[in-house]
């Protein structure tokens, strides 16, 4: 079993849970303890675990990236489109899952949340306390720029109160770089070490990511049975039909009216790419073939295509700042919660800086998720059910990241005066 990929471990283990479940329901027993409490005591070890690894890898993630980026002194004129760029692909890709998940609403069925369905455990005044909480995570637009700067940053982070840490962190690893080459080295060594660290502790934690899910998956389909897949399979075609969207309509629509060429005639020359990135599901590792097609296909320079396309196969997660909005909206529908425009503006502003932020670690879009869900107040535990359809949704946005890093790398090109291949005529 530990020689297989992490994916098929827990495809194997989604199964064997789902059997489990429903052998064992929620009272069959073993030398006196209920299968069904193992289950839970499983599930809920995982998710700890999870927690456990998010203030020190959030913190280190962000604050060594940032650095990386702010210590170039040869960003310039370049690198300050890139970003640009960057920035507002990726909160397109947010508004379109912000769109797409409040007008499907996969976690309400027949006007009835789907937290039942899902075994998310609350009663009734459990629910009333944990809208009063969602209520106190922001009340306003003023009211999240506050929360931004904590009074107490150790006091926020250890309150789960996210945003002011990820400010912090940010502003941080900003300044780090301007305070003189001696310290700022030592300090971007010391960041960059603890964040070696993190990621291993990360990967060693994600070994278990199969026991965990069998865990929180055979404690569903052991107290609901089949039902739960509903809302999971309606999850799934909410993030397919938004990523398409942002694919095939946002970024389109950027490359004709901002870059001046065929969006037609570029996607088929991508294609190629677009595939090895859905079967893979690694940015990173398309990336040679990304820059390849980029600059001899599509006509691209190689200055530019040598900058652009790695920094945004770091940085730049449209599919996956995508599915952070819509998985933790359709969290808060699953509670029967109504987000006001102040905490869904919080999703948005959480899944940016979160979507740069835990880009390059192992189970991004968990650790991202996580996060948002703690700054609108929300528990963990619906997190591990969101692995049953992971696999395959992280192939799309995967694929969906490297196009949209494709298309900043021409808009680019052609902002700087380059013709390409693809030129409208």
């Amino acid at each position: 079993m530990t020689r297989l990929a992490l994916h098929w471990q827990i495809a194997i283990a989604i199964l064997a849970a789902v059997l489990a479940g429903i052998i064992t329901g929620t009272e069959m027993e073993l030398l006196g303890v209920r299968f069904y409490t193992i289950y839970s005591f499983m599930g809920e070890l995982f998710l700890n675990a999870l927690k456990m690894l998010i203030v020190p890898l959030i913190m280190s993630s962000i604050i060594s990236g940032v650095a990386g980026i702010g210590g170039n002194k040869n960003l310039g004129r370049l690198g300050g489109k890139t970003m640009g760029f960057y920035l507002i692909s990726s909160l397109l890709a947010i508004l379109v899952g912000l769109v797409a998940v409040n007008l499907l609403e996969p976690g309400i069925k027949d006007g009835q949340a789907v937290g039942a369905q899902l075994n998310l455990d609350y009663n009734d005044g459990q629910l009333e306390g944990l809208i009063d909480k969602v209520e106190q995570g922001a009340s306003s637009i003023g009211d999240i720029f506050l929360r931004m700067v904590p009074p107490n940053v150790v006091a926020a982070a250890a309150e789960g109160k996210m945003l002011g840490m990820i400010f912090f962190s940010l502003l941080f690893g900003l300044f780090m770089t301007r305070i003189g080459r001696e310290k700022g080295e030592l300090l971007i060594n010391f960041w960059n070490a603890i964040f070696d660290v993190m990621i291993a502790m990360t990967m060693w934690v994600m070994k278990f990511a199969p026991l965990g899910v069998f865990g929180l998956v055979a404690k569903t389909v052991a107290a609901t049975g089949f039902a739960a897949f509903g809302p999971l399979l309606m999850l799934f075609i909410t993030v397919l039909i938004a990523l398409l969207v942002h694919a095939f309509i946002t970024l389109s629509l950027l490359l004709r009216y901002v870059g001046g060429v065929s969006p037609l005639a570029f996607m088929k020359k991508m294609s190629p790419v677009m595939l090895t990135a859905f079967s893979t599901a690694s940015s990173s590792a398309t990336l040679p073939l990304t820059m390849e097609t980029v600059e001899k296909e599509v006509g691209v320079s190689n200055g530019t295509t040598s900058f652009v396309l790695p920094l945004g196969a770091t940085i730049n997660m449209d599919g996956t700042a995508l599915y952070e909005c819509v998985a933790a909206i359709f969290i808060a529908q699953a509670y029967g919660l109504d987000l006001s425009f102040a905490q869904q503006f919080s999703i948005v502003l959480v899944a940016l800086l979160t979507s740069i932020g835990v880009a390059g670690i192992p189970a991004a879009s968990l650790v991202a998720i996580s996060v948002i869900l703690g700054v609108i107040g929300l528990p963990l535990e619906g997190l591990g059910l969101l692995l049953v359809t992971d696999r395959v949704l992280d192939m799309l946005r995967t694929a969906v990241n490297v196009y949209s890093d494709s298309c900043g790398t021409i808009i680019i090109a052609r902002s700087e005066g380059e013709t390409t291949a693809v030129d409208r005529v």
